[in-house]
């Protein structure tokens, strides 16, 4: 039993709960750094689809344009730890 629960969490329960409250520290602290909170989370994803749906097509366009400008970063990193990693092999 608890080797299947093992492989569903990544490791053992104790240890994914300790890195999942550091990591939610560690975030939380960022956040009250930049004076955001769960709800302006909440409230941006939400008013991003009240505009998507209020603008239409000029929204969709504004997506594709966040996700190119995410992948402008995202993709370089990705692929240059993808070749550390080869490389460690």
């Amino acid at each position: 039993m608890s080797d299947g629960v093992n492989r569903i969490l990544g490791d053992s329960p104790l240890r994914v709960l300790l890195k999942l409250a550091v990591a939610s520290f560690i975030v939380g602290m960022v956040m009250a750094s930049l004076g955001l909170s769960p709800w302006d989370i909440l409230f941006g994803v939400r008013d991003f689809f009240v505009r998507l749906w209020n603008m239409g097509f000029a929204a969709i366009d504004q997506f594709l344009g966040y996700i190119l400008l995410g992948a402008a970063v995202v993709v370089p990193i990705w692929l240059v730890l993808r070749l550390i990693n080869y490389r460690r092999r």
